[in-house]
């Protein structure tokens, strides 16, 4: 969440300002000399028209979501889901005993991710639903380091200190994780063409206070998966050599609703016995607005009784695990309205029609000249690209900048350790952004370049622009 400071004093003595006498609803000249304030709360209520007028017309001053291809979140769903949100953004999640049909809702999901990510026994998997995926990390880590502590109790926490092995391109919720729940983060950096995770330096890294090593299924750096199969069978090697037993958890933010549907034959789940839990974006490629995620555990042993709260509340006895308690049901409904309106062939069929948006749009961007692909969008939607050898005039900041006004809201950042050196662009194709959309994307794209082009250089930037979008 980001944090907000209150505002200044120079803020608080502006004079107000007048206002449109049309904003008001029925007398256009009473009371509306002047605009209400915006750092205290106003002396009296205004109509209801006056105040959506002041609220809508600031955030006409907002981006474009669905010409945002920064962010891995859903800009677009049908109306008629859209009427279900709005049906039930008034009941609170926590309350299953008020509102059982919604909580039957989530159980159902819960079974069908279990099914979809071929649990060896769907009806004792253990899930639950999130607020997105960085709750569900979060959950998910606590559950790693419950059992390693639980296998470790003679020396933790006086002698040992627990650590999670992870890659440098993994979210950073990851590194929320280990700073909030005081564990060690071992990260393994990115070396020359390789920008995640591999299976022969995660092994590396583990030892008997490794509580569990993250494997992405879609890194939001580039787009590519690392290989959880790889992983998962280094670590089996290691524990033929060493006897250390270290459980995966593979963080499927994205990936985990394209691989399904896409890449059937990539063996990433629970079919791998060492995959302990999986989370997923309900509100990513799982094409619900923001926010839902999802966490499973293979079974009971991989998540401790311990964690699993149960609280007398209003009547019921009602399990929980989660770090939020108040939250609407009106993602969870509509996740189940998602599922039960695309299945199977739906889903194949928006996730590759979004796939084939992304590789045609790589490849074309490739034939400018311009730019080097990176990755081509060939796993998740979703490619990197930087400017080519011997471009001189300008960067991937200057591209940015230059189509931003024109609408596209284009990240440009830098990698991680140990390629600072690479500054690239991404593109996020999602539902919604569709073949027309990409035409027109190129289109600017390729009537700002002659003009980039010409530039005597890169136009200099403060170093904390370079920022990374982690969506």
């Amino acid at each position: 969440m980001t944090l907000h400071k209150g505002a200044s004093d120079r803020d608080r003595s502006r004079r107000p300002r007048p206002v449109n006498p049309f904003y008001g609803e029925a007398d256009p000249v009473a009371g509306m000399e002047t605009s209400p304030p915006r750092h205290t709360l106003p002396e009296g209520p205004v109509s209801p028209h006056t105040a959506y007028q002041f609220v809508h017309d600031e955030l006409m001053l907002d981006g474009n979501s669905r010409l945002n291809l920064a962010t891995f979140v859903t800009t677009w769903m049908e109306p008629q889901a859209g009427a279900l949100m709005s049906e039930c953004q008034d009941k609170n999640m926590i309350d299953k005993d008020e509102y059982p049909r919604t909580a039957e809702l989530e159980r159902r999901c819960v079974a069908m991710l279990a099914d979809l990510w071929h649990a060896p026994d769907p009806s004792a998997t253990i899930g639950c639903s999130t607020t997105g995926s960085s709750e569900a990390c979060m959950l998910a880590g606590m559950a790693l380091k419950r059992r390693w502590s639980r296998r470790n109790t003679d020396r933790y926490p006086a002698t040992a200190r627990p650590n999670l092995v992870m890659g440098a391109n993994v979210q950073v919720c990851w590194e929320k994780f280990c700073t909030f729940w005081e564990v060690e983060a071992r990260q393994v950096p990115m070396e020359g063409d390789r920008f995640h995770l591999d299976a022969a330096s995660a092994a590396a890294l583990c030892d008997e206070n490794t509580i569990g090593v993250v494997a992405v299924l879609g890194s939001t750096f580039d787009g590519s998966y690392e290989p959880v199969a790889e992983i998962c069978a280094a670590l089996d090697a290691l524990q033929e050599r060493t006897g250390l037993d270290v459980p995966v958890h593979v963080d499927g933010a994205s990936g985990a609703m394209i691989a399904p549907f896409l890449d059937p034959d990539l063996v990433w789940d629970f079919r791998l016995p060492r995959v302990a839990s999986i989370n997923t974006s309900g509100h990513k490629y799982g094409l619900v607005y923001p926010g839902v995620g999802w966490a499973l555990w293979r079974d009971e042993e991989a998540l401790p009784e311990e964690l699993v709260f149960r609280v007398n509340y209003l009547g019921g006895d009602m399990p929980t695990f989660a770090l939020n308690f108040s939250r609407p049901g009106a993602q969870v409904v509509a996740q189940y309205y998602t599922f039960l309106r695309l299945g199977r062939e739906g889903y194949r069929a928006v996730q590759q029609a979004t796939r084939d948006v992304a590789r045609s749009l790589a490849e074309r961007i490739a034939a400018l000249g311009d730019f080097r692909l990176l990755t081509r969008g060939d796993q998740l939607p979703v490619f990197a690209f930087t400017t080519a050898d011997g471009v001189t005039a300008f960067d991937v900041f200057d591209v940015s900048r230059r189509m931003k006004e024109r609408g596209w809201l284009l990240p440009a950042y830098t990698f991680p350790p140990h390629r600072e050196d690479l500054s690239v662009l991404r593109i996020v194709c999602r539902n919604g952004f569709s073949q027309d959309l990409a035409d027109l994307f190129l289109t600017d794209l390729e009537s700002l370049l002659p003009e980039l082009r010409i530039q005597p250089r890169p136009l200099s930037r403060p170093e904390n622009v370079a920022t990374a979008f982690h969506h």
